[in-house]
């Protein structure tokens, strides 16, 4: 049984065993270390109030807007292109490093210089801090995306959860010592710069080539490749991290933290199907214009996943949302819970458009979004301009589930037309059980039942009413626990 257990987690054998094994690792890693780091978030909340909360929140939106700058796509074409050429493996990695460490220096630039003239906020004694933070998470993300080339996910967890572990660790010390958001920034940097160590160690062998195999002809391709992907990921930073600096425009820190307090649960929801298209990528690259069948067989079931998780997500969290939200943070959030509702359906949109995103990249078909996500991107901004000053955070919430609709729906009309994929006609027992289980989880909160019962039983009743349906992906999964034995 070892052995099995062995083989399954820590080798690749098969396809489906090697997807299975990255997408394990990916998401013990994320979100376990993402439940480590809620830990200070949390803590952080309740102790600096909505504004100190909102401050910092402020500083950690600068970072990764500007962490998209300082990668323009590079750390995806660094995995892409490792898992079709393992063979020039280290000639990608230095160059694309050296091109690397040119986006940082400019991305510090920017935020030392350019940053304090678009915020209203009292940030500016951040900002030296935050371009540390910027340099440390830039370079350990570079590395993971090396690691996750090579398909060794395992590794890649212990980085997340080492990470998670010392950003917690620092982050309660600099409270301690004293609870104000420029500390705790301290802290969670000092914790990130931790991680960048571990992930040189662990890549040792890599970095000691790394000044050596530099290679000037590779430049212009994979600038060429990155280009285009470096716009949609600007896009796609920009929905993300815009609500929170254009709030910091118009609106006051305690709205920021309020705004924040909504937006993190719902941002460890989008971990999840991030984790299964990084897992699926180096296979998605392999197989695109070889075997598309096959692509589009693991690609449908991919879809199918996501979904069979994140319907059933936004069912109980709409539902539960005044009860998840007073029991993580307390009664001086209450203000956060319509944002984190409307948040909440962004999951229906974001979860296959991770998957379809990917997809999309591994077909190096990414010029044909560049028009639609930049669109989207202005009108996430238009409406930003339009909606906040009257609706504050709950319009800045409506901004960004309008401009999620619009880019989504267009990346899935264009994945059909690049691989005629099918995915309604699955869903029937999903969006049924999904939808029973809605009920379950209604009339056991009217009836009293505490949030901690309520959910493992709705759980357990989902998944018990999906196994009775023989709904596929659960007898797959089955069969695949069976063969352990």
């Amino acid at each position: 049984m070892f052995s099995k257990i062995k083989v399954l987690l820590f080798e690749n054998r098969t396809l489906r065993q090697t997807v299975m094994k990255n997408a394990f690792w990916l998401n013990f890693g994320e979100i376990i270390g993402r439940l480590i780091r809620a830990i200070i978030i949390i803590y952080a909340a309740r102790v600096l109030g909505s504004a100190g909360y909102g401050v910092f929140s402020y500083a950690l939106s600068l970072a990764a807007f500007f962490a998209i700058l300082s990668d323009i796509g590079v750390s995806g074409i660094l995995t892409r292109e490792v898992a079709k050429k393992p063979d020039l493996k280290t000639q990608y990695l230095s160059t694309i490093f050296f091109i690397k460490i040119g986006l940082l220096i400019l991305s510090i630039i920017l935020i030392i210089f350019i940053a304090p003239i678009f915020t209203k906020i009292e940030v500016l004694p951040l900002l030296p801090i935050i371009a540390f933070l910027l340099i440390f998470d830039s370079l350990r993300d570079f590395g993971i995306a090396f690691i996750r080339a090579l398909e060794k996910m395992e590794k890649e967890a212990v980085i997340r959860i080492f990470t998670n572990v010392a950003i917690v660790v620092f982050g309660f010390i600099a409270i301690l010592i004293s609870p104000t958001s420029r500390s705790l920034t301290i802290g969670y940097t000092l914790g990130s710069g931790l991680s960048l160590v571990a992930i040189i160690w662990i890549l040792r062998e890599q970095v000691g080539k790394i000044f050596s195999y530099f290679k000037r002809e590779l430049i212009y391709p994979i600038l060429c490749s990155a280009w285009p992907f470096a716009l949609l990921g600007l896009s796609a930073g920009i929905m993300i991290n815009t609500d929170m600096i254009m709030l910091g425009w118009f609106r006051s820190t305690e709205e920021l933290g309020f705004y924040a307090a909504a937006y993190r649960p719902v941002q460890l929801f989008w971990i999840i199907p991030a984790i299964l298209a990084s897992s699926l990528f180096p296979i998605f690259s392999r197989l695109a214009n070889k075997d598309n069948e096959k692509f589009r067989s693991i690609f449908e079931k991919a879809i199918i996943t996501v979904l069979l998780i994140g319907l059933p997500l936004v069912a109980g969290g709409l539902i539960l949302s005044d009860n998840i939200i007073k029991i993580i943070y307390g009664n001086e959030y209450l203000p956060s819970i319509p944002v984190f509702q409307i948040l909440l359906l962004t999951i229906i949109f974001v979860y296959p458009g991770a998957l379809i995103g990917n997809a999309i990249f591994a077909y190096d078909k990414q010029k044909s979004l560049i028009g639609y996500s930049l669109l989207g991107t202005l009108g996430n901004v238009f409406l930003n301009f339009l909606l906040i000053p009257y609706w504050g955070i709950v319009g800045a919430a409506y901004s960004t589930i309008s401009t999620q609709i619009i880019i989504n729906g267009f990346s899935w009309w264009k994945m059909k037309k690049i691989n005629n994929f099918t995915i309604l006609r699955h869903l029937k027992k999903i969006i049924t059980t999904t939808l029973l289980m809605a009920l379950f989880v209604w009339g056991l909160k009217e009836w009293g039942v505490s949030l901690f019962i309520n959910l493992p039983l709705s759980i357990l009743f989902y998944f018990s009413l999906l196994y009775l349906l023989k709904e596929p992906l659960i007898m797959e999964a089955k069969e695949m626990l069976l063969k352990l034995k």
